[in-house]
């Protein structure tokens, strides 16, 4: 017999026919009595068990009755004695003792490692529950919740992730104390790439855990933590898009792609629109392991083309660095070490621009391949073209079957559709696979008989057309019409009025409510269904897109007068979005809107460029409210033209009413560029902002006008009056001035300022003003030896600066807290962090951050004795700095690094050689910084005068700022240009000398 209590109570004969214990008693019995398989249990406990604390007089006897009824009717055995009752079975006979015995053995398993045999374990005796048990026990609740937590835990060592997340979820919510489902749910996360919300379940966790029992997360929760921060990935790849639908046929062409990806660096798939270029490349793509994909369709200029890679590669310009440079320059920096599938998707429309820029990514980054999709080849020595053919018969057909059954799920089953019928339909359409999906979705109405002969009556006509047109160009023009002249009027002009919306990348459609307020539809819901049935939409996401050569056709037969409409709807509509946004950029919905906002990035843009041609003076609405924004979403670079444009087209004086949105597009114009335009502009810039003295109603102006014009700005008593009350405003006015107490040398008025910062950012939820403070505070900390302090406010900035994706903040934060590591004498998790934070900005196509982390590299493995690794690390530095203009001080760090090295291996006279090359390179100013640095380091070193220290420090800091700022051999331009990066370029002075522990061998 087997027995089942893990659910209502199931007793199955030998033949595994059910058995009937009888009623609501005996069952509760048997019960009782499977619990304890194979032992006995004592009559007190059995009548507790049926009758509770007010049992019936008699009992006794009443529970001998029960017993004798049970053991006749399932004819088992049920032995007897002075002690109680057993009953005598094998323990896997009842489910519970099976489920115990393998959730013990799946969970030795994955003790030991093996987690395939733990999954399948633990997989097969939680599939013995079929519903809550019958008897309300704590412990067989929690032996299924250990169980469970196993199963996950062996599911993803086997890489698992994304599928996981709700699961856990749901476990969360029903133990909502439980620190091992914290974990698990960020291991989750972080598994299936959301490694932002994994840290943010940490900061749910912590709060939840002190709101409930006043106590901290434990050590192990606290260490995975810190295990992801350390180990997140910000710099997001823009992988193959997810598919809809099933993939069909095009085994030989998969096969042919593979061939010509392993011979030629640049392959192209050409054919007509509606062929299959895209499908084709993205599975071709699916199996690589490092793929970048980057749909081109939704450009509407072939210079944007560099920023639409850099975008998909997750690379992006630093919250506090220069906006704007040369954005090819980045990208293959980004790319030159990288072994990497590039897909360029729909180049035909700025093919020469494609062609130029391929060109120079396939010549600067050996590791490099692109596949591309267009109507023609790039025409690039080296390319191989992979002209995509039609469907073949067989996979045509398949092809219309399964979206046929996607409109009629009772297709296959009772529409009887003719083999040969769909051959012709296949045949008649050339075997195009948009054209066979456009046909495929008439069968919501018309059986394969009558779509075969309307086809045929209507293609004979229609196909008929310009007959200058390729034969396959004029097949899809006509599934494509005839499809058009099916919809009703209501499609017809919605679909007419879609067109309105960027293309369809991943920043193209429209949600929901964009239709209703764009189009005037009031409740298209119906109608947008119908059109993706007929596919004339594609509906993912909570976004309806449409594709080119349908968004092509649909453009054609808008109604004159109509598109102007749409358009200044379209602005309006993106106008009042992006005001509604810009608040929230900078408190607590930050992350959901900077997520909304990146969404509708298409849709923006085009708003923008047509307020720009329509309406200036929305357009510097518009752009103002952005420019947060795009500074915190990085590649702000990319609309310097527009906002040049925008301010030349409103001309020189500002609107009246907006006069801040006037400086804050001329701000954005000149972020990087040197000239006499640039110069008057941001004349223009900073004469409407001295003359405002009433509270901005956009704060973050004063950050761009400080990174502008100088930080000194910030002393301005007008600015106070522009920050006025608002909370984020003071916070970033603290920022400011404690960068001058900072830069003053007076540390103690600058860590209180950010102190004070800090307070405020948290208050208004803003990660970039938090991360920017605790990078301060962890500095300050560091410099008083309170370690533990800095590493504890440098991983609170590194979660923030994650959670908004900037790779390069999260790299500068890296090398400060393997800075702080490696004064600690902690060389290995120092290391550990320099590499991470190498990766980081070589991904993100930042040299000199990366020889910044080699640096670091170099002086813990000298600091640990590993000379020779030393010297490597140095040398890797100093090839970075060769690349690039922001490296002086850092090198002159190298020089001493490697001079220290030869010293420490008995090679005096190359140790004087590099320490003279370090002598010359440094200016006086440099060299009196380094001085005080060297001294301020050797005293917090042995602890004897801290203050003193930190004193030391500061000056050091206000001697390099003066020597940067005050060079009289540089254009006014260039000098706002240092001061706009002095912050970075002050706090690498301070690190100068800082882990050098030996200074008397510091011959300057």
């Amino acid at each position: 017999m087997r027995f089942g209590i893990l659910g209502p109570l199931d007793v199955r004969a030998s033949d595994g026919s059910p058995l009937d214990p009888g009623g609501p008693r005996p069952r509760a019995l048997l019960t009782l009595l499977l619990l304890d398989t194979g032992r006995t249990v004592s009559a007190e406990r059995l009548i507790d068990g049926l009758y509770g604390e007010d049992p019936p007089a008699g009992a006794a006897n009443a529970l001998q009755s029960q017993i004798s009824r049970l053991r006749k009717r399932l004819d088992m055995d049920i032995e007897s004695g002075p002690a109680g009752y057993r009953l005598a079975v094998a323990p896997d006979a009842v489910d519970l003792h099976r489920f115990e015995r393998l959730a013990r053995e799946g969970g030795q398993a994955l003790a030991t490692g093996d987690a395939a045999r733990a999954a399948a374990l633990l997989r097969e005796g939680l599939d013995l529950w079929r519903g809550p048990a019958p008897v309300d026990l704590p412990r067989l609740d929690e032996l299924r919740l250990g169980a469970t937590q196993d199963r996950i835990e062996a599911d993803l060592a086997l890489g698992g992730g994304a599928d996981l997340v709700a699961e856990v979820r749901e476990l969360l919510a029903l133990h909502p104390l439980s620190e091992r489902l914290y974990g698990l749910l960020m291991r989750t996360l972080h598994a299936a790439g959301r490694s932002a919300e994994a840290l943010r379940v940490y900061e749910e966790a912590r709060r939840t855990l002190a709101d409930e029992l006043g106590a901290d997360p434990s050590a192990e929760l606290a260490a995975l933590h810190l295990e992801l921060l350390q180990g997140q990935e910000p710099v997001r790849v823009r992988g193959v898009p997810a598919q809809l639908t099933r993939f069909v046929g095009r085994a030989e062409e998969l096969s042919r792609i593979d061939e010509l990806l392993a011979g030629a660096r640049l392959v192209t798939l050409t054919g007509p629109g509606g062929a299959g270029k895209t499908r084709l490349a993205c599975e071709a793509a699916r199996s690589r392991a490092d793929v970048c994909y980057v749909e081109l369709a939704p450009l509407t200029e072939g210079a944007r083309i560099p920023y639409a890679i850099l975008s998909a590669l997750g690379v992006r310009e630093g919250l506090r660095g220069p906006q704007g440079a040369d954005a090819t320059d980045r990208l293959t920096a980004a790319l030159e070490d990288r072994d990497l599938l590039l897909v360029l998707d729909n180049c035909e429309h700025v093919i020469a621009e494609a062609a130029q820029v391929t060109g120079l990514l396939l010549g600067a980054c050996p590791g490099l391949r692109v596949l591309a999709t267009s109507r023609e080849g790039l025409g690039l020595t080296g390319e191989a073209l992979c002209p995509v053919p039609p469907l073949a018969s067989g996979p045509a057909a398949q092809l219309f079957r399964d979206r046929a059954a996607a409109v009629r799920p009772d297709f296959e089953a009772h529409g009887h559709p003719r083999v040969a019928a769909i051959d012709d339909i296949c045949a008649a359409l050339d075997g195009l696979p948009l054209a066979i999906e456009l046909a495929a979705a008439r069968l919501r109405t018309l059986t394969v008989a009558e779509l075969a002969e309307r086809l045929g009556d209507r293609f004979r006509v229609l196909s008929r057309g310009d007959r200058t047109k390729a034969p396959r160009h004029r097949t899809l023009r006509a599934v494509v019409e005839w499809s058009w002249e099916l919809l009703d009027e209501e499609e017809r002009d919605l679909a007419c009025r879609m067109t309105v919306f960027a293309g369809s990348g991943l920043s193209g459609g429209a949600t929901l409510d964009a239709v209703e307020e764009v189009c005037g539809v009031p409740y298209p819901e119906d109608l947008l269904a119908s059109l993706a049935e007929k596919s004339f939409l594609e509906a993912a996401d909570g976004r309806y897109r449409m594709l080119e050569t349908i968004r092509a056709f649909c453009a054609e037969h808008l109604r004159d007068g109509t598109l102007g409409e749409l358009r200044d709807a379209h602005a309006a509509y993106y106008l009042r979005l992006a005001e509604e946004a810009e608040p929230q950029l900078r408190g607590h919905g930050q992350l959901p809107w900077l997520a909304r906002l990146s969404a509708e990035q298409g849709n923006l843009d085009a708003a923008l460029r047509h307020l720009l041609r329509a309406a200036p003076h929305d357009g510097l609405r518009l752009m103002a409210a952005l420019s947060w924004f795009w500074r915190l979403h990085g590649l702000a670079g990319e609309r310097v033209p527009l906002a040049r444009a925008l301010v030349d087209a409103v001309g020189p004086n500002p609107p009246r009413g907006l006069e801040e949105e006037y400086a804050l597009c001329a701000l954005n114009g000149v972020m990087s560029v040197t000239g006499a335009e640039d110069e008057d502009r941001l004349a223009r810039a900073d004469k409407v902002l001295a003359t405002i003295d009433r509270q901005l109603r956009l704060p973050f102006t004063v950050v761009l006008w400080t990174l502008a014009v100088g930080p000194e700005r910030s002393r301005d008593e007008r600015v106070r009056a522009q920050v006025g009350d608002d909370p984020w405003g003071r916070a970033l006015l603290s920022v400011g001035l404690g960068f001058q107490e900072q830069f003053a040398g007076r540390p103690a008025a600058s860590e209180k300022l950010f102190a004070q910062a800090l307070e405020g950012f948290r208050e208004t939820g803003d990660r970039w003003g938090m991360a920017n403070s605790l990078d301060q505070l962890g500095m300050f900390a560091d410099w008083r030896g309170e370690r533990t302090r800095a590493l504890a406010l440098l991983d609170e900035a590194l979660r923030c600066a994650r959670e908004l994706a900037a790779p390069e903040e999260t790299a500068d934060l890296l090398c400060r807290r393997g800075a702080v590591l490696l004064r600690g004498a902690r060389y290995e998790e120092a290391t550990a962090d320099f590499a991470r934070a190498a990766d980081l900005a070589r991904a993100a196509g930042a040299p000199e951050k990366v020889a910044g982390a080699h640096w670091g590299m170099g002086d813990a493995a000298r600091l640990a004795g590993d000379r020779a690794r030393a010297r490597e690390h140095y040398e890797t530095a100093l090839g970075m700095h060769a690349r690039s203009w922001y490296g002086v001080g850092q090198t002159v760090h190298v020089f001493l690094g490697l001079g220290r090295t030869a010293l420490a291996e008995g090679r005096t006279e190359e140790a004087d050689d590099w320490f003279r090359q370090a002598r010359t390179l440094s200016t006086d100013g440099l060299a009196q910084g380094l001085e005080l640095a060297v001294v301020a380091e050797a005293l917090a070193a042995r602890a004897e005068v801290p203050e003193q220290a930190v004193t030391l420090l500061g000056a050091a800091s206000a001697l390099r700022g003066r020597l940067i700022v005050d060079d009289p051999d540089v254009t006014p331009l260039e000098q706002r240009l240092r001061r706009m990066l002095a912050p970075e370029v002050f706090k690498k002075a301070f690190e100068l000398g800082v882990s050098l522990r030996e200074a008397a061998v510091v011959d300057l």
